[in-house]
């Protein structure tokens, strides 16, 4: 949908082939990737949001959606020990992905620009090595047809098979990468205790991988009132899938029990949901030899995280923004557009991927060859700086702003950072949840 978004907005037709039937509200459909887990729009995603789709935030909120202030409202256990509450830097909009894809949807489409060939998928690409032509659609009753389009962008996200079909027009096998934690995902929706319905904070108790620890959890507030929870099992964990060893699980096999005890005073709303598709995996399209014109990769497809770090939908979000700028700045059909296109996607999800990578790759079994060199320096500098960060509020920031996708990773470089990062935190560490008196009352735990 942002991909059409922003082809429209610089004056392109637009025809967006999607596999479901789209429903008419915020309902579920089977295409809508992480919807039943825990996620949210980092603020530099939720910006680009804004930026392809003035108003979108405001609907949001208008439809319930909390503004998070990082790391103000959020209480997190690292494998560092507990984060203060530190004055707002960045902030996340935990919408349930159902709302979230409704009110895209309605603002793609509301003008009439981007035609939708629902309950069809695309099967291939017409043309050859040096330009793409159109792409073959199958609609569900097995009837193919060939659409054709000065620009064919696969936004079809993990289960993406453009490095299949560049070589079936002859180009070289593109350069991949894949790090697996192994980590699993079971989700359920409560709703919250009534006095912890408005303003309480996301709850996180991050996995622990140097320690060999996997599990964790997530608790996030969204709209009308309800909690949606995520607990994270390694390689190996029997996570729950029965209603009744969820909370128990979260008691009892984290490394707090923050997230259990506050279940204890929620209803459930759902069963449980898992998932096992954690993987991150890159292509470098960006590093190709050659590259076809009227052809580009975005969003999943491209890039794929581990959705435990939240950055799925802000990396789409600010891809889709890089497509419009550059096709606006070159022009539609310019030689070499696609390329452009495709290095600057590059370049936009980077600080993602380096951030996923820099924790996943520590997890056994997570590649065949281990950490490499860069990666072990990379992940001692970050995870000094995310010690800092316990106790240091400057450094807090800037870590949030990079997480956030508000600003690139060189910033963790600058000089002043560095000086911080080998100092340390400058008070003690916290020995306990930093929840206030009257968040602990509303929630029942006290």
């Amino acid at each position: 949908m942002l991909a059409a978004r922003a082809l429209a907005s610089t004056g392109a037709r637009v025809t967006l082939v999607e596999r479901d039937a789209l429903p008419a509200g915020p309902e579920p459909r089977k295409g809508l990737p992480q919807a039943r887990h825990v996620h949210q729009l980092w603020s530099g995603g939720a910006r680009a949001l804004e930026e392809l789709l003035p108003g979108v935030i405001g609907r949001l909120r208008a439809a319930g959606v909390n503004r998070v202030p990082v790391t103000t409202d959020v209480v997190a256990l690292s494998p560092h020990g507990w984060y203060r509450r530190w004055a707002e830097s960045a902030f996340m909009l935990p919408a349930s992905r159902d709302l979230l894809d409704w009110v895209v949807r309605q603002l793609v489409l509301a003008d009439g620009a981007v035609e939708v060939v629902e309950r069809a998928e695309a099967v291939g690409l017409t043309g050859t090595g040096a330009a793409v032509t159109g792409v073959r659609i199958r609609s569900d009753d097995g009837a193919e047809r060939t659409l054709a389009a000065g620009l064919v962008v696969d936004a079809t996200g993990r289960g993406s098979r453009a490095a299949r079909w560049l070589g079936g027009l002859g180009l070289p096998a593109v350069e991949r990468r894949e790090v697996d934690s192994g980590l699993a995902y079971a989700s359920r929706l409560f709703r919250a205790p009534e006095q912890a319905r408005e303003g309480f904070p996301v709850v996180n108790i991050q996995p622990h991988p140097r320690a060999g620890v996997g599990r964790g959890g997530v608790l996030a507030p969204v709209e009308d009132g309800r909690w949606m929870v995520t607990l994270i099992g390694g390689r190996g964990d029997e996570l729950p899938s029965e209603e009744a060893d969820f909370t128990r699980y979260a008691r009892e096999r984290l490394r707090h029990p923050l997230i259990g005890e506050l279940l204890g005073h929620a209803e459930p709303v759902t069963g449980v949901t898992l998932t096992r598709t954690t993987a991150n995996r890159r292509h470098f399209y960006e590093r190709m030899p050659a590259w076809p014109e009227n052809f580009t990769v975005l969003g999943d497809a491209v890039c794929a995280l581990n959705p435990v770090y939240g950055h799925g939908m802000s990396v789409a979000a600010q891809s889709a923004l890089a497509l419009r700028d550059v096709t606006a700045r070159h022009g539609h059909g310019s030689p070499g557009l696609s390329r452009r296109v495709q290095q600057a996607v590059g370049r936009t999800v980077r600080s993602a991927w380096d951030l996923a990578i820099g924790t996943d790759v520590f997890y056994p079994g997570a590649t065949e060859t281990g950490p490499t060199l860069r990666d072990r320096v990379l992940s001692a500098y970050v995870g000094r700086l995310l010690y800092t960060a316990t106790g240091n509020g400057r450094i807090a920031r800037r870590v949030t702003d990079v997480t956030s996708l508000e600003r690139g990773a060189g910033v963790l470089l600058a000089p002043s950072v560095v000086v911080a990062a080998a100092v340390g935190p400058l008070k003690p560490a916290l020995s306990a949840p930093p929840l206030t008196v009257e968040e602990r009352k509303a929630a029942g735990v006290l």
